[in-house]
């Protein structure tokens, strides 16, 4: 896995009108911790910071000031209306040591014609080399058996990479497709229960 390069600058005026005042410049502050070392208050740059983690647990070399360090990022929060980056954890880590992480779960391959691929999970925890983070698992579809289940301890992993989840949780299994019969059942169903509702509102009032 490939590092994004991030200046940063110490950080050293704190509370929420100092946090807007270094976002109105497009910078996010963050802090910077792990392997037993002082917390390093920073800013980094916002527009930059915002592509870096387009790229799922992507490694940032942190660099400025006294600052030269490799970091996942491990707390993101977001502005919830305008989605743009408020703060920032990144964790500290060193070539060869491990971390436990979520990776995407991805299919592949066709459901049989008539199944219907319900996924549950659509990440993992594995714990793996911090500077070889595997992009994702895959899981080929191609000709599973309607009834097919398939768990965390059937997942294929890269090398060196280890599940962290429980192995017996489901990550996706293959149901049958509704008959006709069956789905104008169920939508008898719900019109009834929406009659019905709609009969006890009106009867409260």
């Amino acid at each position: 896995m490939s590092e994004v390069r991030l200046t940063a600058e110490v950080r050293t005026e704190f509370g929420k009108g100092a946090a807007r005042k270094i976002r109105r410049g497009d910078k996010v502050p963050a802090i910077l911790y792990g392997h037993g070392t002082e917390t390093k208050h920073l800013t980094l740059p916002g527009h930059e910071l915002m592509i870096a983690l387009r790229t799922p647990n992507v490694l940032i070399r942190v660099e400025g000031e006294g600052v030269n360090e490799l970091a996942l990022p491990k707390g993101v929060q977001r502005d919830p209306i305008k989605g743009f980056i408020e703060h920032i954890d990144l964790l500290l880590v060193k070539r060869g040591e491990k971390v436990t992480v979520e990776i995407p779960v991805t299919t592949v391959g066709d459901v049989v014609p008539d199944g219907l691929l319900d996924q549950q999970l659509v990440s993992i925890s594995v714990l793996t080399e911090a500077t070889h983070i595997p992009e994702g698992v895959e899981v080929d579809v191609t000709g599973l058996e309607i009834g097919t289940q398939v768990t965390a301890a059937d997942l294929k992993l890269p090398r060196g990479t280890e599940l962290a989840a429980d192995a017996e949780v489901l990550v996706l299994h293959i149901t049958a497709k509704p008959t006709e019969a069956a789905a104008e059942g169920e939508a008898a169903e719900g019109e009834a229960a929406a009659t019905a509702e709609s009969a006890e509102t009106e009867s409260a009032e």
